[in-house]
């Protein structure tokens, strides 16, 4: 959305404001289609665009985070870059950027709807987002090409993105462990695991999406495309009438 384009002057701001509200949680329910939709595992080997967990049961393509890190725990005994997974993922940033977080992503979807319950929330400063690219550059990428580079298969990493991942707890572990207890097996994920499912479920009713805007490394990956992707916000101070549209997450994350 170019803020700056004559469609957007010619709108009041409280009114494109309203509709883009409206538009947006079907935009969303739309893509979560896409993402949940029962096609089987076939799909599995390419990489998606949005944060969502490929151990889902109803997951459709491969999480570009897990498949990253994978890729990185490779190294050295198998050098092999995952042209198809960058190829998704600058494909995704120079056409929309971080529009991708706020309209399609199911993870960001959740987080929307947890945000609902409550008016009330805490505020963030704006540099708590530069935890995204200690995650990405930590956790993603340098952690598993060192665990790997020791021997040990990413699978068999006890510290990973994917272990601590809020996503994976709730869209995998959590279905599995209630059909396990159902059946009188037992609880299957980890009490580390069920601790940060709880606190990423509290945090995202009191805090705007906590996981996007602090932690996120495909948030933060994308964001870096913000300034050049063919949909972006451009700030132009004579056309700016102080709406906020901007800060309110109504056109971005």
């Amino acid at each position: 959305m170019d803020c700056a384009s004559p469609e957007y002057k010619h709108r009041p701001p409280a009114e494109l404001g309203r509709k883009l509200m409206r538009l947006r949680p079907w935009v969303q329910t739309a893509f979560l289609t896409v993402w949940l939709a029962p096609v089987g595992r076939w799909l599995h080997a390419i990489p998606g665009c949005v944060f969502h967990c490929y151990s889902c049961p109803l997951s459709s393509f491969a999480c570009p985070v897990g498949v990253a890190a994978n890729y990185a725990a490779l190294f050295p005994a198998v050098f092999e870059i995952p042209y198809l997974l960058l190829g998704v993922l600058f494909l995704a940033g120079a056409l929309v950027g971080s529009l991708v977080c706020g309209w399609a992503c199911p993870f960001g979807f959740l987080q929307d709807l947890l945000g609902k319950l409550t008016l009330r929330k805490l505020t963030l400063p704006n540099r708590a987002g530069h935890l995204r690219y200690v995650v990405l550059v930590g956790l993603v990428i340098l952690l598993p090409m060192w665990l790997g580079a020791r021997g040990i298969p990413y699978d068999d990493q006890s510290v990973s993105i994917c272990r601590l991942c809020p996503a994976g707890a709730l869209e995998a572990g959590l279905p599995y462990s209630a059909n396990s207890f159902m059946l009188g097996n037992g609880w299957l994920m980890s009490w580390l695991k069920t601790t940060i499912l709880v606190v990423f479920i509290v945090s995202a009713i009191v805090i705007y999406r906590p996981w996007c805007r602090i932690f996120c490394p495909l948030g933060g990956w994308l964001a870096l495309f913000n300034r050049w992707s063919l949909f972006h916000l451009r700030f132009e101070a004579k056309a700016c009438v102080e709406c906020n549209l901007c800060r309110s997450g109504v056109l971005s994350v």
